[in-house]
């Protein structure tokens, strides 16, 4: 059996390979949760491609239903083809749409199915789907057949922590939770993506990148994403290491902070630190 070892694009940790390969063996959904920006939903995709399986996305919004995962009927347009005389009307099949479930359950090879971003939904939308991912079949009403997967689905379920999930569907998931990367982890990303970046650039951005994390009171903590965009900036814009480097109270905002804040009210707080530091360096 295939299994994931990470991939020359996405640094895995030990734990976090470990819990994919546990839920590929125990057959079970893999729910992975974490802050925003961890790498949740782009680890589908690393997961898919080095299992050599196609990747089936189903992204979660807050007006989305379970029912929509396995399919929808369209009894509108059914009606007014009736009513217009189409032939179509006479094969209910032509009205009903299929979901990301029905795709997956009826590849012929066994495909990565993402659910992304779970709490999004109701918090009815992930008991819904129990039985379904339990039993990998559902029933279609309109047609009387039952559909079943031809090969179990790999399925990896993100949550980034907005809402409880029931207990039920916890009791079926492999959980694991995304911690943020330490220094040493989110080095060796960045140099996956920056092979080039200097040394001393590096440790300098990533000084700055934690303290900006560990200031108090901060909305929202800089990401992963966001620190890869700030150094990609860094180094369009030419600032080098030794910029980063100055602790001049009055450039104690970093520069191009606009890739790290991301709300006015983080910006302010940073605003009242210079200002502090100004008085007392003064």
């Amino acid at each position: 059996m295939v299994r994931f070892e990470g991939t020359s694009s996405y640094i895995a940790t030990d734990d976090l390979r470990v819990a994919v390969n546990a839920a590929v063996t125990l057959q079970r959904p893999l729910l992975v949760k974490g802050e925003p920006g961890t790498g949740k939903t782009v680890l589908a995709q690393e997961v898919a491609a080095a299992l050599g399986r196609r990747l089936i996305s189903w992204h979660i919004k807050s007006t989305t239903k379970a029912q929509q995962g396995l399919y929808e009927y369209d009894a509108v347009s059914r009606l007014r083809d009736s009513q217009l005389g189409d032939e179509r009307v006479k094969d209910i099949r032509n009205y009903i749409r299929k979901g990301k479930l029905w795709e997956a359950f009826e590849a012929e090879d066994s495909p990565v199915l993402l659910i992304d971003e779970i709490d999004k939904a109701d918090i009815e939308f992930p008991n819904d789907l129990l039985l379904e991912l339990d039993r990998m079949e559902f029933f279609v009403y309109e047609t009387g057949e039952t559909i079943r997967a031809k090969q179990r689905p790999v399925v990896i379920i993100t949550s980034n922590n907005e809402k409880e999930l029931p207990d039920a569907f916890l009791r079926r998931c492999f959980f694991h939770y995304i911690r943020f990367p330490d220094a040493d982890t989110m080095s060796r990303i960045v140099n996956v993506h920056f092979p080039d970046l200097k040394q001393e650039m590096l440790r300098q951005a990533l000084t700055i990148f934690y303290e900006v994390r560990e200031i108090p009171g901060l909305k929202k903590k800089p990401s992963t994403s966001e620190l890869l965009d700030w150094i990609k900036l860094l180094l369009v814009e030419d600032v080098d290491a030794a910029t980063l480097r100055d602790r001049d109270p009055k450039k104690l905002i970093p520069p191009l902070h606009g890739a790290l804040l991301k709300n006015e009210q983080d910006v302010h707080l940073f605003e009242r630190l210079a200002f502090l530091a100004r008085r007392q360096g003064g």
